[in-house]
């Protein structure tokens, strides 16, 4: 027998229905999107990878003998002696370790920078806003110990505004030479750097094994000028 030709026009119907149904549904992709995984998927793998990146680094960091993270302060102590935008600024922002991490310490260059007359500020956490910013410290005897073990400046210390600061000393977990950095996680100097940009220079300070070839980049991130490991000084190639 042959075949209805109603019937049969209205599979055809259908068929087109369901294709043009499914062409709607599609997603479409993002103007700026550069691969197959759809960019919110790539800011998710970003961060994923970021956090990995954090956690390794804060282990081999935390593995490294105090006797050696005291050489290799020393010698990035040495380099940032030398770097020319350190060696001209008239005020400059450092920070002070927290050595059960193993960071680096840059306490010999606060009393090198006073000997040059270079005023010296370090970032106050406040707490409660979570909120960072930078204070002008005249005694670092008069810095209050913090939980974590670093010390800070007090609340009455003069607070630095934007254009007062020429050099910020940024610390890195990782870094990379375009100047991403990763840090602990909370943004602080991110947005310190944004704020007090373009008038300070941004300087991030690491160990040579936390240089790697390339740092994930999110939404905040805010690149450094310069990074100084003990092995090497970079200037960022964005």
């Amino acid at each position: 027998m042959g075949k209805d030709p109603g019937k049969r026009g209205r599979a055809l119907g259908n068929d087109r229905a369901e294709k043009m149904n499914g062409a709607r549904m599609a997603p479409e992709m993002p103007a700026d999107h550069h691969g197959f995984i759809p960019s919110s998927a790539e800011d998710v793998l970003r961060h994923r990878v970021k956090a990995e990146l954090r956690k390794r680094m804060r282990g081999l960091r935390k593995a490294l003998p105090a006797s050696a993270c005291a050489r290799r302060s020393e010698s990035i102590v040495e380099r940032l002696v030398g770097l020319e935008v350190v060696a001209r600024a008239r005020t400059i922002a450092l920070f002070w370790p927290i050595e059960e991490r193993h960071e680096v310490d840059l306490r010999p260059l606060d009393a090198i920078l006073r000997a040059r007359g270079t005023h010296v500020a370090y970032p106050l956490l406040d707490p409660v806003a979570g909120a960072m910013d930078f204070r002008f410290v005249k005694d670092i005897a008069s810095m209050q110990l913090h939980t974590f073990g670093h010390r800070e400046p007090a609340s009455h210390d003069i607070k630095a505004v934007p254009g007062q600061i020429d050099v910020i000393v940024v610390p890195a977990l990782a870094v990379d030479p375009r100047g991403q950095r990763i840090g602990y996680g909370a943004g602080h100097y991110d947005r310190a750097l944004a704020l007090h940009a373009p008038w300070s220079t941004g300087v991030a300070v690491a160990f040579d094994f936390q240089l790697i070839a390339d740092t994930p980049q999110t939404d905040g991130d805010v690149a450094v000028t310069w990074v100084v490991t003990d092995a090497r000084t970079l200037k960022c190639v964005t």
